[in-house]
This record gives C-alpha cells, sequence and structure tokens, in this order.
C-alpha cells in the first residue's frame, strides 16, 4: 500500500525518553493519495457530521514567520471542504485569539493543554475529531473534553496511523477509525 510506504517511523529522544514517532509528511509529496485519503474520509462520513475539529499537527510547522509559530493542520481542512462543512483548529494552550475553552492532557513526557474558540462549537452538532497518529490517546481524549463542554457530539475520531500497541484507543469515549495501524 502507497501509504504504508511513504511514513516513516523514528525512534525519537525527548527529554530523556525515548518513544516511536511517525512522519505522515512523505505523503504531502503525492497530492493525488492526500486526496484519495481526504476523500475516502469524506465518503464515510458524508450527512453523518456537522463539522471537523483538527488537531494542531506537533512539530509539524508549514510556515514559521516572525515567531507565530502555526502548526499544519495537515488533512482536517481538506476533508472538510471536500464535505462543504467548517473545520475547527484544536491549538496548544495560548495560541487563539479570544475567549477559548480548555482541556489538559497528559503526554509521554509532561501535560500539554488543547483549546478551542468559546463560539465554534455548538450544542448538538455531530463532530468528526482528525489527527496525524494516535499513539497513548492523550491528545485525542482531550479534544474530545473539549468538544463535550460545549455540548457538541464526538461522533468519531479518524487518525492517517494509529500505533496499535501503545492502546491509545482504550482512553477514548467515541469509535477510532485508523486507515493505518503499526
Amino acid at each position: 500500500m502507497a501509504l504504508r510506504l511513504l511514513g516513516r517511523a523514528y525512534l525519537d529522544v525527548f527529554r530523556k525518553f525515548i518513544y516511536l514517532t511517525v512522519d505522515v509528511l512523505p505523503l504531502f509529496s503525492k497530492p493525488t493519495l492526500v486526496r484519495s485519503l481526504c476523500c475516502y474520509v469524506a465518503d464515510r462520513y458524508k450527512n453523518k457530521i456537522d463539522l471537523v475539529a483538527g488537531l494542531e499537527a506537533r512539530g509539524f510547522s508549514i510556515f514559521d514567520t516572525q515567531k507565530r509559530n502555526f502548526k499544519g493542520f495537515l488533512f482536517g481542512p481538506i476533508i472538510a471542504l471536500e464535505l462543504g462543512i467548517p473545520f475547527v483548529p484544536v491549538r496548544k494552550q495560548g495560541k487563539l485569539p479570544g475567549p477559548v475553552i480548555s482541556a489538559s492532557y497528559q503526554k509521554e513526557y509532561g501535560k500539554d493543554v488543547f483549546e478551542v474558540q468559546q463560539d465554534v462549537l455548538s450544542a448538538g452538532q455531530r463532530v468528526l475529531i482528525v489527527d496525524d497518529l494516535l499513539a497513548t490517546g492523550g491528545s485525542l481524549h482531550a479534544a474530545e473534553q473539549l468538544v463535550k463542554q460545549t455540548g457538541a457530539t464526538v461522533y468519531a475520531n479518524f487518525v492517517v496511523i494509529e500505533l496499535g500497541d501503545l492502546n491509545g484507543r482504550k482512553v477514548l469515549g467515541s469509535e477510532v477509525d485508523a486507515f493505518l495501524t503499526y
């Protein structure tokens, strides 16, 4: 499968922790594959969701002008555009303007906080949360908590790659749809 061949796995060392990270960026060298993947997801969730929420892709800097450190939301916006529905970014703490809702989560090496703007999700909306990678499930769980705080419903979580041995789906409250599992 072309997607599996394009993903790269690395052992990473961060703050004395060693963990496996998977780089999905090589996929973007093949626009037809990205489009096919996003169309697959859009077809799967057509007429079932009202909104796509995408997690800030850790470490994948699309551009970094004047230290704004804007990270890429790689798949979510494409899926939302394909469906003709809104996209909502789920960002790290302090990066969104205006009033926000927050949820903290545990990472391999400490705690972090995700935020969404207060007025972007409404009660009753069905939300697909999209991320590039499911490892321990901490970040997706925090995103689920943010959605629930607004009264919206997490319809499902979609990830491009799941590291199955880490059992991340066990901490999640909603269905997980993984395109590839390692």
